[in-house]
């Protein structure tokens, strides 16, 4: 969403023969398959030196690498990873409309663009008005004659108008995102007093209806488990089959917090937030890991406010408005990738910059790789940016060895990716433009500590222990619980147990 320049990546290198027709076709239609964020989508250089932009990179993993590597579990991961990163708009128009963000903020109008069109004169404002109105006309003769019968558009997706009803139940209202899937659209529920939902329509497409069924399985799965709504899992509300359509609804959230911080110009969050935000995000994601399910795609578009409404107050130093939330509540979203222990284990999990090393270093992954996310995301909640700004697997290497210290040996040693490692250390030259690159922009993990104070240090301390290279050694989320950085919900939660 933020780069300046385009770099495509796909299952092998466009040759030169290639047509300029066939390779822009083909980015159509890897780009039609990307899922999730536009996180991976920008490449942070041009040549070799790529431009960054306020910090953050964007990452897309494909559908179709979760899917065929379900399929063909003996796929060589290098591909997988291959076909993780597809293009990004550097004005963050493709991240905005981002399906799984459920959320009534992401909806857009145009009537401002109207208001400040200038007025013509009489004569062909009235000669406008009459073509406006034949024209307003004849598509609604269109619209009635489309609505008798369910269409689809060329890429799968259910073509519908505001207005239209879903198993005269749910009245669209408006379209609040679009993705790899389908479209999130903002729905009257009628069945239920006309409450506001948020319905996810996925594209009439095989491959993307499978991955949605087993989606519904492990959202009705979370339900039953949690009936009593303790913990921070979006909850799915009804579930249907529209023509080849799948449709989820689910309760309308807010923001995503990516999207608050990037409308808030990538001002970090004050640690109480964090704090608050990081409770209940690690009670969720243990709940999961109890019930033997590790959700692989956690980052900051897939963890959303409840309500982002805000206060806003001038910053006189930094001459900008700035936006405190009102209330830091959020939900966990997306569990299209979530992997039960038992199920086969895809190679290649989770958003690039929020990966775990074993995962690039293909040794293998469980609940700790989601310990890990967590930790890349509270540091970005700290930092106001993406800790490991890369796309590439040997520098996002690097980059953890400048921010973390060394890679024990013994990982090195085991991992199948041979071509990272020289004399069983990893094999990265710091004076090439790449290591001048990470030398520049990352630092040692405590360097980042804005600040002295007993909360800061408890939190860097909670990072530190998350972000340990060997998942054996990694904090668990029962004992992140009990970290001091969260001793005050540990003694309110005792005493409410008391009352």
């Amino acid at each position: 969403m933020m780069r300046q320049s385009k770099r495509m990546h796909s299952p092998g290198v466009w040759l030169d023969e290639y047509s300029w027709e066939e390779r822009m076709e083909r980015r159509k239609r890897k780009k039609r398959d990307s899922h999730s964020s536009e996180r991976e989508n920008k490449s942070r250089r041009t040549n070799r030196h790529h431009n960054t932009y306020e910090g953050h990179f964007l990452e897309t993993r494909s559908l179709n690498q979760r899917l065929d590597s379900r399929e063909r579990p003996t796929q060589d991961c290098s591909l997988d990873m291959a076909c993780e990163e597809s293009n990004r708009d550097g004005t963050c128009k493709e991240r905005d409309r981002d399906w799984h963000h459920y959320s009534k903020s992401s909806g857009r109008s145009g009537r401002s663009r109207r208001s400040s069109r200038r007025r013509p004169d009489k004569r062909r404002r009235r000669s406008h008005s009459r073509h406006r109105s034949s024209s307003r006309r004849s598509h609604h003769r269109r619209s009635r004659k489309r609505s008798r019968s369910v269409e689809d558009d060329g890429e799968g997706h259910l073509i519908y108008h505001s207005g239209d009803m879903l198993r005269a139940r749910y009245e669209i209202v408006c379209t609040l995102g679009e993705g790899a899937f389908g479209k999130v659209v903002e729905c009257i529920d009628h069945s239920n007093d006309g409450a506001r939902v948020a319905l996810k329509i996925i594209k009439n497409i095989d491959r993307y209806r499978e991955a949605a069924v087993s989606e519904v399985e492990v959202l009705q799965q979370l339900k039953t488990l949690d009936s009593d709504r303790r913990y921070a899992c979006v909850r799915m509300l009804d579930w249907f089959d529209f023509h080849g359509h799948i449709c989820i609804a689910f309760e309308l959230l807010g923001l995503s917090t990516y999207d608050f911080l990037k409308e808030n110009n990538f001002q970090p969050f004050p640690v109480k937030h964090i704090r608050h935000m990081s409770y209940q995000i690690i009670r969720a994601i243990r709940f999961l890991h109890k019930n033997k399910l590790t959700h692989t795609d956690l980052k900051p578009e897939n963890i959303l406010f409840i309500d982002s409404d805000y206060d806003m107050e001038y910053n006189l130093k930094m001459k900008r408005d700035e936006r405190t939330l009102k209330n830091a509540d959020v939900k966990i979203v997306d569990f299209g990738n979530a992997t039960y222990e038992h199920e086969h284990h895809t190679s290649v999990v989770s958003t690039r910059h929020y990966r775990a090393p074993e995962v690039i270093l293909d040794l293998g992954w469980d609940h700790s790789c989601d310990v890990w996310s967590i930790g890349c995301i509270l540091i970005e909640y700290y930092l106001g940016s993406t800790l490991f700004q890369t796309h590439d697997s040997k520098e996002h290497l690097a980059m953890m060895e400048r921010v973390l210290g060394p890679i024990p040996t013994n990982l090195l040693e085991k991992t199948r990716k041979q071509r990272y490692i020289h004399r069983s250390k990893l094999d990265w030259d710091a004076q090439s433009s790449s290591g001048r690159y990470v030398r520049k922009h990352c630092k040692p993990l405590k360097h980042y500590m804005v600040s002295q104070d007993e909360n800061h240090h408890q939190l860097f301390d909670l990072i530190k222990k998350m972000l340990e290279y060997d998942p054996a050694k990694r904090l668990t989320l029962d004992q992140a619980l009990r970290h001091p950085f969260l001793s005050c919900y540990r003694k309110s939660s005792s005493s409410s147990k008391r009352d």
